[in-house]
């Protein structure tokens, strides 16, 4: 009998005895055996930290970036052989996509994401506080790598974007990941993780995999781990709970399934556009992945007079739904998990029976495609109805983690919102409405109890990835009974993997932590001009002083007459009467075009372009007369790898455009991006 094993101190290891046979959830069969006992967790966590993280963190940001994309594009050509294994979960080929596909689409999010990063291992967060009154200290924010372990324990419903949406933002924020899916289909887990520990493309340690049960895994983590919980509330809390997490105070990230709800708006009647798109959003939420999301709307709100239609088109709909073996042609819902997850499906919904009608669909009487209905995991969509949802309250507060939902009715908006609440809070909810009066007035008053709210409607639908979908760079979490946590969320999500740490000391002294230009550093004279030097021999505060142009009225008449702007503080020296201005003023634009005129070195060089003007401002009027200079200074450097082999190897360099008057107070200021052009044609 197959082994399903673990991956953990740099080897395949089979755990001790059997913990768990694992069956496929078509047709009975066994797919392997799991167990994790017998590992020794300390070893494990000990051997991320030291071997995993030491080696992520030497790497920068964009290295890890380039990882993440190394990765995703090996993954990606081996997709196949993981959709043939998911089938034994019970997913079709549509509900394998969300998992396989959406988990390396993940992968390939936070390797763009890279980009919002600096070229350096840690992070520089926000801008400077000046602390003192002549600006000799000052303090900013660094964000540098956890020195522990992320330790991610996954859900069942999907074994492999439950590992890659957590281990692609940990990765890129430099820490080494420890992963527990669920024992039930942990074998499509391990396989992905197979091919990733072949590829060889992250540095070993950095990921490492538990397939059994898992105990004792939380017994050894530090202040400097963090955990990831998905899967049941009453089991997230009772971990959360533990002493060595309260004790050494481990962050805990835990993200619950929840009573999530969608909502039809009163505008929305039959024979809308809205009305066909919230059945059909509906019916795939029931549906697809068997109902078994975290994301999944369990609440269907409707207005009473609708009720009867909904009720009407959305049996109609499920009618249409196939279930059986997803391999035979037109099924189009395969089956739960396991044989376990069944029993608990039906338990919960026969306690949700005792309050409410069933409306569409059955426990024991339904018809199975291309497959023996007893030897599988299968289980009929179920749609309830519940016309007391303020009396009759399980609906709000029992969960059956399947394809199983109550049309609720409600009168008018207050209403609406006091039933969503009823929820105690959830992952996601959702409103299908032509009228942005009607969607404002819903997200305003239920955001605080929802991690993610979708406004739909004709206009979005087209595009739209709908409701159950989390998207890598928005939170994914609720508050309330969907955990509390917040992960994925693109910078916000890497940055939970980060300690955050405010510096304070001189300008020169957080310039050369931080890598980044702070005014009132050393700004030696650069010799050549930065215009002539190459991305590597740049360095962090290296300045131009340039030539000094006095601004004259022609400035500003010729520059109205270029740009078309006839802006009557420039151009009408009667009209100043109420105004800040004391004369006619120059544009702010022009300056920021004399100083162009003034810092470039017009011959070629290894400056290839100027792309880009950032946090430009202009902080005190130009009048005729006034003479200006400008100090450009090397800001930031961020290296850029080449897209080809024929691309020319060059960097992002930002540099400090401060212009300044006689005084020499700054009369504007803003941050221009070059590409500049390596030594090394080769790198």
């Amino acid at each position: 009998m197959q082994k399903i094993k673990n991956y953990v101190t740099g080897s395949w290891i089979e755990g001790e005895g059997e913990e768990l046979t694992a069956y496929n959830a078509i047709n009975g069969e066994v797919v392997g055996v799991v167990s994790s006992a017998g590992l020794d967790y300390e070893a494990i966590m000990r051997y991320g930290r030291d071997k995993g993280g030491t080696a992520l963190r030497k790497m920068t940001f964009q290295e890890r970036g380039r990882m993440l994309k190394a990765l995703a594009l090996h993954l990606m050509e081996r997709k196949e052989k993981f959709y043939a294994l998911s089938a034994a979960t019970g997913a079709t080929r549509t509900d394998s996509w969300i998992d396989i596909e959406g988990g390396i689409g993940n992968l390939f999010a936070y390797a763009s994401l890279r980009r919002q990063f600096g070229n350096l291992p840690y992070m520089v967060e926000g801008d400077v506080a000046p602390l003192s009154r002549g600006g000799s200290f000052i303090g900013h924010h660094i964000l540098v790598s956890k020195r522990g372990v992320a330790v991610h324990i996954n859900a069942f419903n999907f074994p492999i974007w439950g590992m890659l949406e957590k281990i692609a933002v940990n990765l890129l924020a430099g820490v080494p990941a420890v992963v527990k899916p669920s024992e039930f289909t942990s074998y499509l887990t391990e396989l992905m993780v197979k091919e990733i520990i072949d590829s060889k493309i992250l540095p070993e340690g950095s990921l490492q995999l538990v397939s059994g049960l898992g105990r004792g895994i939380l017994d050894h983590l530090t202040n400097q781990d963090v955990v990831t919980f998905t899967g049941s509330a009453a089991t997230g809390k009772k971990l959360k709970a533990l002493p060595n997490i309260i004790e050494e105070s481990v962050p805990f990230n835990l993200e619950a399934d929840s009573l999530n709800a969608s909502m039809l708006g009163e505008d929305a009647a039959p024979g809308t556009p809205e009305f066909d798109i919230f059945i059909k959003a509906t019916r795939a939420e029931i549906t697809v992945k068997a109902g078994q999301k975290c994301t999944a709307i369990r609440r269907i709100l409707v207005p009473e007079k609708y009720m009867e239609d909904v009720q009407i088109a959305l049996g109609k709909q499920l009618a249409k739904t196939t279930i059986g073996d997803p391999s035979v042609e037109g099924v189009r819902m395969g089956a739960l998990a396991s044989q376990l997850q069944v029993e608990r499906v039906k338990e919960n919904v026969e306690v949700l029976m005792q309050e409410q009608e069933v409306v569409y669909g059955d426990l024991n009487e339904f018809d199975v495609v291309g497959a023996d209905k007893q030897k599988g995991a299968f289980f009929s969509p179920i749609l309830f109805r519940n016309d007391d949802p303020f009396n009759k309250t399980r609906v709000h507060e029992v969960e059956a983690f399947g394809p199983v939902s109550t049309l609720i009715p409600y009168k008018d908006m207050d209403e609406a919102i006091r039933i969503t609440e009823m929820g105690k809070g959830s992952l996601v909810t959702s409103i299908v409405t032509a009228d942005d009066e009607i969607g404002k007035e819903f997200v305003l008053n239920t955001a605080h109890l929802h991690g993610r709210i979708l406004v739909l409607n004709e206009r979005s639908a087209k595009e739209s990835t709908g409701h159950g979908s989390p998207m890598p760079l928005l939170s994914h979490g609720g508050p309330g009974r969907a955990g509390g946590g917040e992960e994925m969320g693109g910078v916000r999500g890497v940055k939970h993997y980060m300690q955050r740490t405010a510096i304070q000391g001189h300008p020169e002294t957080i310039t050369r932590i931080t890598e980044q230009f702070q005014v009132g550093a050393d700004q030696p004279e650069a010799n050549p001009h930065v215009f002539r030097q190459h991305f590597e021999e740049l360095r962090v505060g290296d300045t131009v002083f340039t030539h000094k142009h006095t601004v004259t009225e022609a400035d500003i008449v010729n520059f109205a007459n270029v740009s078309g702007d006839n802006f009557y503080a420039h151009m009408d020296a009667t009209s100043l009467d109420g105004t800040i201005f004391e004369q006619r003023v120059a544009h702010g634009y022009f300056l920021l075009s004399k100083a162009a005129g003034l810092f470039v070195d017009p011959k070629k060089g290894p400056v290839l372009l100027n792309y880009g003007v950032e946090q430009a401002r202009f902080t005190k009027p130009v009048y005729p007369g006034a003479t200006v200079g400008v100090r450009f200074t090397v800001k930031e450097k961020i290296d850029q790898e080449k897209r080809s082999e024929d691309d020319i190897a060059k960097g992002i360099v930002k540099f400090l455009v401060d212009m300044y008057d006689e005084t020499g107070e700054t009369v504007a200021i803003a941050t221009i991006l070059t590409m500049v052009k390596k030594l090394d044609q080769s790198a």
